[in-house]
């Protein structure tokens, strides 16, 4: 499962991909489009949404704040491709882990390490991120987090469901209700990690995590 699994972490964490260029923008407009977006994500997944403004992006960049505005009118809209753009990564992440045709403990596995490959960058989950602020986000980027969420809640509902049929994985109540408890326990143990540096943190309450659906040993304390 290691290879799938890299192959998958490595469209996630990959910088510059699929940003569709501007309608009518020629290829530098596009690069420079680009660039704002890879500088803006890192600066959200290390500061949050409201840690960083214009002005940050525009000297690591070297340009100025009336060029950002000419790509995002506002930085509300630059926040909302952001997550458009993370979402699409990470859904792509997840057809690579789905096609290698794992088992469910595999793919689950294969999920967590998504998260660890991000926290291995000194970051954390974008939407994860976007999630601690929710409440000061504008309702086009709350929406948007609200679908990476939902969307990454359904493929572990479906692979845990393939799990329960095929008799690999055990459930406590739905699958559905299994998936948040995944999905939450992932990004808060990011959260718990981030501030002792390194990733053992993660992989320990991953492992445990994925132990008490996968049926296997939970790593010693």
């Amino acid at each position: 499962m290691g290879r799938p699994a890299t192959k998958a972490a490595a469209r996630l964490t990959g910088q510059g991909a699929g940003t569709a260029e501007r309608a009518g923008a020629g290829p530098a407009d596009a690069g420079t489009r680009a660039r704002i977006l890879d500088i803006a994500e890192r600066l959200v997944q290390v500061r949050g949404f409201n840690g960083f403004s214009y002005g940050d992006v525009a000297a690591e960049l070297g340009i100025t704040r009336a060029a950002l505005h000419y790509h995002f009118a506002s930085k509300a809209e630059l926040g909302e491709t952001l997550i458009e753009r993370y979402a699409v990564r990470f859904g792509r992440a997840l057809d690579d882990l789905a096609a290698s045709s794992g088992s469910a403990p595999d793919l689950l596995r294969g999920h967590a390490r998504l998260y660890r490959e991000i926290l291995r960058q000194e970051r954390m989950c974008l939407c994860g991120m976007l999630a601690a602020e929710y409440q000061t986000l504008p309702p086009p980027m709350r929406a948007a987090v609200l679908r990476f969420l939902d969307h990454n809640e359904t493929w572990l509902a479906a692979v845990l469901e393939r799990g329960v049929a095929a008799g690999s994985v055990q459930v406590a109540g739905s699958a559905r209700d299994t998936a948040r408890m995944i999905a939450g326990g992932l990004e808060g143990a990011m959260l718990v990690a981030r501030p002792y540096g390194g990733v053992a943190r993660f992989e320990a309450a991953a492992a445990r995590l994925l132990a008490g659906v996968t049926g296997g040993p939970a790593p010693a304390s």
